[in-house]
């Protein structure tokens, strides 16, 4: 249960859910990689020189537990630099409900921006041609007075921008 399910108030609804674009994924894919692939060469490396004397690199001999130990901690390197990129991501909540707007980043730190859709100012988005492309962008939430709150790198800005401007003009139904 996430974020805004915890926060839905009595007679609230959710309308729409979006997170960030799974292409806030590529850096932690990238660099994940980039030490995936040297940690598995020097684990397969030590297989291939076990029961020998090593690898011998610039007149030095590298034993086989050596290039075993490093490449675990590459691979575990690489595990963990792709696990944050997917926490991050998954730490990122963006809805929109009857009510309110409800956006909540952050992993250890949390920022939260709950908005009364009476108190919807304006709503922005910003694409490049390759986020139109991909279906990723920037939304800009500006409430009454407040400064422009902007989420960059959100799954289908467009889709979450108008979902709010129907829920702005949807008749309200009396609160009891």
């Amino acid at each position: 249960m996430g974020y805004v399910d915890r926060n839905l108030v009595p007679g609230e609804t959710l309308l729409y859910r979006t997170r960030h674009h799974w292409l806030v994924l590529l850096g932690p894919l990238i660099g994940g990689s980039s030490l995936l692939v040297p940690g598995i060469a020097l684990l397969a490396e030590a297989i291939n020189t076990r029961g020998t004397a090593g690898l011998v690199v610039g007149g030095s001999t590298i034993s086989p537990e050596v290039m075993a130990i490093a490449g675990a901690v590459l691979v575990v390197a690489a595990v963990i630099t792709f696990s944050y990129g997917v926490a991050k991501r998954n730490a990122t909540e963006m809805a929109v409900t009857n009510r309110r707007v409800l956006i909540k980043t952050g992993i250890s730190s949390r920022r939260t921006l709950d908005l009364m859709l009476s108190r919807v100012e304006s709503i922005g988005v910003e694409e490049s041609a390759v986020g139109r492309m991909l279906g990723y962008g920037s939304v800009v939430v500006r409430g009454t007075g407040g400064t422009p709150e902007p989420f960059v790198m959100i799954a289908h800005p467009q889709e979450f921008r108008r979902a709010v401007q129907e829920q702005i003009g949807a008749p309200q139904a009396p609160t009891s």
